[in-house]
């Protein structure tokens, strides 16, 4: 089993540290080069979604990974990953992969300054939420299951081979969604 996750900005060590405490090889994914070897899931972590939707056009990654998408690998997408999957982004006119059927509300939760930190269950499993100038889905659409809300806003969906999230779980103490995404990889 070996993981992408890709590593233009954010928190993508953390993410290969949870993925390394549960037994799973994983691999930083910069250049187009690095989509060349066996992948198994992929994960698209936080950081600030527009850079990191120019940045994939410039290293020639935005198209190769959207395939890989469409094409069924399992996909994690945390925060600014989410926003990345989302077929619409409220009140903008440009949008990324389009793979993930929702509308997202970039930065909802607010600045930097007013990140937080809650607690949750999820089928039997204790759930950690670390939200940093978070995303909210404000809608889902049809065929997305929704995972969790907080509040009554939507940060949690998954929809055939992807997930997405709000929050960053890499940052919380549960592997819960990293065994997730790696269920949904065994499975294909």
């Amino acid at each position: 089993m070996r993981v992408g996750v890709l590593a233009l900005q954010g928190a993508f060590i953390e993410h290969r540290q949870r993925l390394h405490s549960l037994g799973v090889e994983s691999f930083e994914i910069r250049q187009r080069k690095h989509l060349d070897q066996p992948i198994d899931a992929l994960i698209l972590p936080g950081g600030e979604s527009t850079t990191m939707g120019r940045l994939l056009k410039d290293l020639d990654l935005f198209t190769p990974i959207q395939n890989l998408i469409r094409q069924g690998l399992p996909t994690l997408g945390t925060c600014a990953g989410m926003i990345l999957m989302a077929e619409k982004i409220t009140d903008e006119s440009y949008h990324y992969f389009q793979t993930l059927p929702i509308e997202v509300t970039r930065n909802f939760y607010g600045r930097q300054l007013g990140s937080f930190f809650q607690e949750t269950r999820l089928d039997g499993n204790l759930i950690d939420m670390v939200f940093i100038r978070a995303p909210i889905v404000k809608q889902a659409y049809q065929g997305v299951n929704v995972l969790l809300k907080v509040d009554g806003n939507i940060v949690a969906v998954n929809y055939h081979n992807q997930i997405g999230l709000s929050f960053h779980p890499e940052l919380g103490k549960t592997p819960f969604f990293h065994q997730r995404l790696i269920d949904l990889a065994k499975a294909r």
